[in-house]
């Protein structure tokens, strides 16, 4: 069979050797439908913890912060979008933004895209190398129960009958593990010896490494970018399990604007900043908008079509958080109990779960070779001009960036509290900071800049640094 050659990465700027951030190479029928492939593109890991967003900020000022947040990533990704053709005397036709932010800030801009792009990247990875673990550890344990054909309880609080619904961290306050107990007449040192070697958080993180670190030493991976529709399978998927799931489990609902009880949350809590870092990175697409939107045939419609893009990304979280919120069993289990990645709140028995993790894990496993190879290009080319300079070094890349991700799945597999982390990091800098800064500086340039047009966009940018710091005092 005759291998693809087709480049994952095309360059920027006019430059032969300048790669933009995620500037990942499409063919023309992968943009048939703009909008459809923006959404596809901003979906991703944040969809599994916009439910627990939710129960930090509670339900009423969840549903509000989603909007909010839409419509000013919109606001600020349009600015992206737009800032090339606010420098006037050369082409800009073939730039990406960091070349914009290059442009406005010299060689400042170019290293910090570099290394807030970094922080998105790398965070991802860690996210996904968590989540994987996670779905790895549930199939595993579900193969093993059916094929030896036993039947564990797990020992957490949870619903009875067949819709099942567990508080895993109910107890310990700390993410799922896998504590169970056995009701079998099989072989009971078998299934202890599995329970240890098949652990969630002490050997599955460990037993990736052999398939994936392999994976991210391949010089070119444009074969996993066949995969993409995986992406969209699984979303449609999820939001089908969660129609499902509520349909057999109703709605549970209380409001309480400012008082908590033992079953559910105020509408209102202090807690809400946690919801707005996963935000910043569940609409975080402007590291790599322009890209997506540079092919389009009609390019006056870019405007229409990313808002459309905005808009679908927006229902769908709002559809999945506040169903898995609302069909939350209260009670007899509190609105606490939902999970940073609300699979977990259903047990690894659960034939639609055990699907949807499937689909997961194996997506996963496919992009996760291109998260690390969009690394290497931005990071080697950058210090060494040459994204594989040698095996050595790209080896020690891998090593740092699965180390990262395999520390993360064993100390600390928090994917909410990583994903608002990296999401109000790297947000800062491509969301709220740059996008406003270059929009004052072209118009102060052009002699166009008015005390309103500043004052909002200042606001803007402390809008963002005050997420950042949020992040790290609640």
């Amino acid at each position: 069979m005759e291998e693809d050659t087709k480049p994952l990465l095309v360059p920027v700027g006019g430059d032969e050797s300048n790669y933009g951030i995620m500037n990942i190479q499409f063919s023309p029928e992968d943009f048939k439908c703009k909008r459809f492939m923006i959404w596809n593109t901003m979906m991703g890991t944040s969809i599994l913890s916009i439910p627990w967003g939710i129960k930090q900020a509670g339900f009423t000022s969840g549903i509000i912060l989603i909007l909010l947040m839409g419509i000013l990533t919109l606001y600020c990704c349009y600015r992206v979008v737009k800032s090339r053709k606010m420098i006037p005397l050369i082409d800009t036709s073939n730039w990406e933004f960091p070349d914009v932010c290059k442009y406005y800030f010299g060689s400042f801009g170019q290293w910090s895209s570099l290394l807030f792009s970094m922080v998105s990247l790398v965070g991802a990875m860690v996210v996904y190398w968590v989540l994987m673990s996670n779905f790895l550890f549930n199939t595993g344990k579900f193969i093993y129960n059916f094929v030896h054909d036993i039947n564990v309880t797990d020992i957490v609080p949870g619903t009875n009958g067949s819709n099942k619904v567990i508080c895993p961290s109910a107890a310990s306050g700390h993410p799922p593990q896998n504590r169970s107990v056995m009701f079998s007449s099989g072989n009971s040192t078998g299934f202890e010896l599995f329970e240890e070697w098949w652990n969630k958080s002490q050997t599955v993180p460990f037993y990736l490494i052999a398939v994936l670190l392999p994976l991210l030493n391949l010089k070119s991976p444009s074969f996993f970018a066949k995969f993409n529709v995986l992406g969209t399978v699984s979303v449609v998927y999820l939001v089908f399990l969660v129609t499902v799931k509520a349909a057999r489990l109703g709605i549970h609902l209380e409001y309480n604007w400012f008082t908590e009880n033992d079953f559910f949350v105020p509408e209102f809590r202090i807690l809400f900043p946690q919801l707005t870092g996963v935000l910043t990175l569940a609409f975080f697409i402007h590291n790599c908008v322009i890209t997506l939107l540079q092919n389009n045939r009609n390019q006056e419609n870019n405007v229409r079509d990313l808002s459309i893009a905005y808009f679908l990304v927006g229902l769908t979280y709002l559809y999945v958080g506040v169903i898995i919120f609302a069909s939350f069993p209260s009670p007899p289990l509190s609105k606490e109990c939902i999970e940073q990645n609300f699979l977990d709140n259903f047990p690894s028995d659960d034939i639609m779960s055990f699907v949807a993790r499937i689909f997961l894990l194996f997506q996963m496993m496919t992009v996760y070779p291109l998260l690390g190879y969009l690394a290497r290009v931005q990071l080697l080319r950058q210090f060494f001009g040459n994204a594989y300079p040698s095996v050595f070094h790209v080896l020690v890349l891998n090593v740092a960036i699965v180390g990262a991700g395999v520390a993360m799945a064993r100390f600390y597999p928090n994917i909410g509290g990583i994903i608002r982390y990296s999401g109000a990091t790297c947000g800062l800098a491509f969301v709220f900071m740059y996008p406003s800064l270059i929009y004052v500086i072209s118009l102060h340039r052009a002699g166009q800049l008015t005390w309103p047009a500043l004052i909002i966009h200042i606001f803007i940018i402390l809008l963002g640094l005050a997420n950042l710091i949020a992040q790290f005092l609640l």
